[in-house]
């Protein structure tokens, strides 16, 4: 990995040179800089656990029968405890659904057709894209809107996701054969 180099003199430099005085201003135009580190946007792990186990309760959608949390956990090599705690955050956004007893465990409450990442990744961390210029007045109108469309882009992608889509994509690739 290759070692982080500060950037901190350099922009220093280049501010004072340039006689750029608004902290926005810089901010925009330093992230615009290349670093030597490479940043992405991330999910988290609890969101990925989360649409894994969305996706195996999926799967037995048509058995109608509820799963263990240690079989789901199992299946998609999750921590059991942590995927507890997801589940039960599903569960009050009325994803998942839960039975008591011996032959209990978690099942979806809807069809897999109507349950899309977006719901899920909103149930987990809340707005899928958010930045702190959306509420910001002293961004740019121009920034402001260009933020606007990339948080409406990923709200509706994620949304045009839905698990019936992921299992049918499964099921297609595993029905075509090679000569």
């Amino acid at each position: 990995m290759p070692a982080r180099v500060s950037r901190r003199p350099l922009e220093r430099n280049f501010f004072r040179h340039h006689n750029l005085h608004s902290r926005h201003f810089r901010r925009l135009l330093w992230n615009l800089i290349p670093s030597t580190t490479t940043h992405h946007v991330k999910l988290s792990v609890k969101s990925d656990y989360a649409a894994r186990a969305i996706l195996s309760l999926a799967r037995r959608h048509h058995q109608a029968a509820a799963t263990r949390v240690e079989e789901l956990a199992a299946e998609n090599g999750l921590p059991p405890n942590y995927l507890v705690q997801i589940l039960i955050e599903l569960k009050s956004q009325e994803i998942v659904k839960s039975l008591r007893g011996k032959e209990g465990g978690y099942l979806l409450a809807r069809p897999p057709a109507e349950i899309t990442l977006g719901d899920v990744l909103r149930c987990v961390h809340g707005p899928l894209f958010d930045s702190p210029a959306l509420s910001d007045p002293q961004c740019p109108p121009e920034l402001r809107r260009a933020w606007k469309r990339l948080q409406d882009s990923v709200e509706s992608e994620a949304g045009s996701i839905n698990f019936q889509q992921l299992l049918d994509e499964n099921s297609e690739r595993d029905r075509m054969f090679y000569i």
